[in-house]
């Protein structure tokens, strides 16, 4: 599996968002992570489904959409029809999990399914022959800027034993302090695809920025 490079939208200037998405191919970045909060699942609001149709004007990368909501089910459709190609739910949400992810895969994209840091892998480990990713979170969900929790790379090793082991076709996300330094562990453990926002965002150059994560 190849490395890919999703930088986060919630670090970006929100007055100049057209033109911070429409950059990021220019950068190097393969995807673009919009991280939808309601409140309520996590103690933060930022955006939703007109955001996401909004910016898919703005470039071809791929959509990569982690809601971070309560009741993911109920918007699942409607996220798919504003432009996403990933949608990522989360395991500790209310709803039916699986159906949620059959609802994804059935809107024609690929399904994610995230855990917090306070979730063991072991719980989630039905669901993955309905997931295309598994996003480990390293910090707790909410905002932007926080620490790298290091004893998150067990999961990530864990997970990779898994799926290696299992013969899934699942790449693993990671998301929370990710810089070239917390990339490289994650790495390391089996991640590849690394969410970024503040490290990228804040770079006085993002396309170096990008490249020391790759």
């Amino acid at each position: 599996m190849s490395v890919k490079i999703s930088p986060s939208i919630l670090s970006a200037d929100f007055a100049n968002m057209g033109v911070a998405v429409s950059q990021l191919a220019d950068w190097g970045a393969d995807w673009v992570h919009c991280d939808v909060m309601d409140g309520v699942f996590c103690p933060n609001i930022t955006f939703g489904i007109p955001m996401i149709k909004a910016i898919r004007k703005y470039t071809d990368l791929p959509l990569d959409v982690h809601l971070m909501i309560q009741q993911p089910d109920k918007y699942i459709e409607r996220f798919a029809a504003a432009g996403a190609d990933i949608i990522t739910i989360h395991y500790e949400s209310d709803g039916d999990t699986l159906e949620s992810l059959k609802k994804i895969k059935s809107a024609g994209i690929k399904s994610g399914l995230s855990v917090k840091p306070g979730t063991s892998f072991e719980e989630v480990k039905k669901y993955l022959k309905y997931t295309d990713m598994l996003l480990i979170m390293t910090v707790e969900p909410g905002f932007g800027g926080q620490k790298f929790m290091v004893e998150m790379l067990e999961k990530i090793r864990c997970a990779k034993s898994y799926i290696e082991e299992n013969k899934l076709d699942i790449s693993i996300q990671v998301d929370g302090g990710i810089n070239s330094e917390t990339s490289a562990l994650s790495a390391e453990a089996g991640a590849e695809i690394f969410v970024a926002g503040n490290y990228l965002f804040k770079a006085e150059n993002m396309k170096s920025a990008v490249e020391s994560l790759r």
